[in-house]
């Protein structure tokens, strides 16, 4: 909590100072004419500059309904079959030959007295030493229990059963209630199955999205869309090493900065946030110095991946429709609301006062994780 309060801090000191030397026809403050100031022009080439519109929010809200509809195909579970490996226990029963079917034992559990696959990946019956086991299936391991029984006894009834999955785990951590490993077995584990057995994410959690790592790559999983779109694309099969995990929400947040009544953050909920219950949240706008149609909303971009530093929208509030548009503008974890008193003929300074508290935060941000 303190680090998160420092970050805030740290970010609104930075910002309240940048809007103090914004003026028309000023300079940049602390800056020296020339060189760093025609970076920070040249910074402004790589911003993308929108109006929060009708079309803009209709396009959000396109955006949203494209990729759930493209992802409705769920998984096809119903050729799953259990492989079996090094550390299984099996129980093996020949039907009316007692003298090859170990007795139930009142002190023993079924998976003392069972058969397990050795290091090598064989097990060894009665009549048939080595039997081949990692790696097949249950039904291929009572075939070739068959064929090897049968050169001893006559048309053998063979049962198999695995009594202990010792193979392979699943891994579930974070911020759930019960993280731990939990056994893939012959009932197919899936990653909301995982999430559940963990009895469910804790009220810390990220709702939103969690990391599922397989081997070396790593994908993200939009958690919230199964839950509150119904879409099953994002579940997953699991299989041994498989990790899933759950992040904080510490970044869930959107800072609202400028001249507002209370700047500070805004937690991002599971439900989301628009632009309107942003600047509620702060206690609005200062009506008597600040700018209504001075309110920016920064969105941090992959330079390197598209090209753009940022996304910046401009919220025209003087305009009744305005107040419709900032309620259906939804807000993005990590973006910066900030609201200027100074008029918009000099707002490329704005912008450009602005860009480096992206980068701010984000460094602020990965002490907190520390």
């Amino acid at each position: 909590m303190a680090q998160s309060y420092k970050t805030f801090i740290a970010s609104a000191c930075f910002l309240a100072m940048s809007g103090c030397t914004i003026i028309p026809g000023g300079h940049f403050e602390g800056l020296k004419q020339g060189e760093e100031t025609e970076n920070l022009e040249r910074e402004l080439e790589k911003v993308n500059i929108q109006l929060i519109d009708s079309a803009l929010i209709k396009q959000q809200k396109n955006v949203s309904q494209t990729r759930t509809s493209i992802s409705t195909a769920g998984l096809d579970l119903s050729n799953y079959e259990y492989k079996l490996g090094v550390g299984d226990v099996l129980t093996i029963g020949v039907w009316d030959h007692p003298e090859l079917t170990i007795p139930a034992a009142v002190q023993r559990t079924a998976e003392f007295d069972g058969f397990r696959v050795q290091a090598d990946g064989t097990i060894t019956y009665a009549y048939a030493p080595n039997v081949p086991a990692a790696g097949k299936t249950v039904a291929e391991v009572r075939e070739e229990l068959v064929k090897r029984l049968s050169r001893v006894i006559e048309d053998p009834q063979i049962d198999v059963k695995v009594v202990g999955f010792r193979s392979q785990k699943a891994y579930v951590t974070g911020e759930v209630k019960k993280p731990g490993v939990y056994p893939v077995t012959e009932t197919p584990l899936t990653l909301i199955d995982a999430l559940n057995q963990a009895g469910g994410l804790n009220e810390r959690a990220d709702w939103k999205v969690v990391t599922f790592t397989r081997g070396n790559e790593s994908e993200v999983i939009r958690l919230d869309d199964f839950y509150s779109k119904g879409d099953i694309s994002q579940n997953r099969l699991l299989q041994h090493g498989d990790i899933v995990h759950v992040t904080r929400n510490d970044q869930r947040n959107v800072y609202v900065l400028g001249d507002v009544k209370r700047a500070g953050k805004v937690e991002v909920n599971r439900y989301g946030l628009n632009l309107a219950e942003a600047l509620s949240e702060v206690g609005g706008i200062e009506e008597r110095s600040a700018d209504a149609n001075g309110i920016f909303v920064l969105r941090k971009r992959d330079l390197e991946k598209d090209g753009v530093i940022a996304d910046v929208y401009q919220l025209h509030a003087k305009n009744v429709a305005a107040l419709v548009l900032a309620e259906q503008f939804e807000l993005d974890p990590q973006d910066i609301v900030y609201v200027t008193s100074a008029p918009l003929a000099r707002w490329n300074k704005v912008i450009s006062l602005l860009l480096p508290a992206l980068t701010t935060v984000d460094r602020l941000q990965d002490i907190d994780n520390q």
